[in-house]
């Protein structure tokens, strides 16, 4: 059954080893080669990985920055637009105070000057009507000069208000 022949071992031996040798030379080193060559790609890979991660983070710092400089931008443009439209808003009430003021003035100088033309006229037909009430009852008609000159007296007579 079982034969050991040591001529097929010598040979299958030294086949082997032969074999062994040649694949060292033709097969084992582009193998080797490639899977250093595989290693490198992964180590390269891994460094850019690494080295796109860190970048990534970078920009994520520079555009959390940047958020908060906007942030703090538009909160200050927005400080600066309440405060310019509280100074216009009290610029308009002070220039509507003064606006109704002068009018206030005006309008009281002009009652003065209504009220002063009313009294003199007044005056002047009180008198008028004094001097008619004098004719009548001294029953003589006075000329032009006498009656001016009888107004003028009465009047200068009548008290200011």
């Amino acid at each position: 059954m079982l034969d050991i022949n040591p001529g097929l071992i010598i040979w299958t031996t030294l086949t082997f080893l032969i074999l062994l040798f040649v694949l060292s030379k033709v097969a084992w080193k582009p193998l080797v080669n490639a899977l250093h060559a595989r290693e490198q790609g992964i180590r390269d890979a891994l460094l850019k990985a690494d080295e796109a991660r860190r970048e990534s983070e970078r920009l994520l710092a520079e555009n959390k920055a940047a958020m908060a400089k906007a942030n703090e931008e538009t909160s200050r443009i927005l400080k600066e637009g309440r405060e310019l439209a509280e100074q216009m808003k009290n610029d308009i009430v002070a220039k509507a105070r003064e606006g109704a003021r002068a009018m206030m003035d005006q309008a009281k100088e002009d009652i003065q000057r209504e009220k002063e033309t009313a009294l003199l006229q007044l005056r002047s037909e009180v008198a008028d009507l004094a001097v008619t009430a004098a004719e009548k009852i001294i029953d003589e008609s006075l000329d032009e000069a006498k009656r001016k000159k009888l107004v003028d007296k009465t009047l200068q007579s009548l008290p200011n208000n």
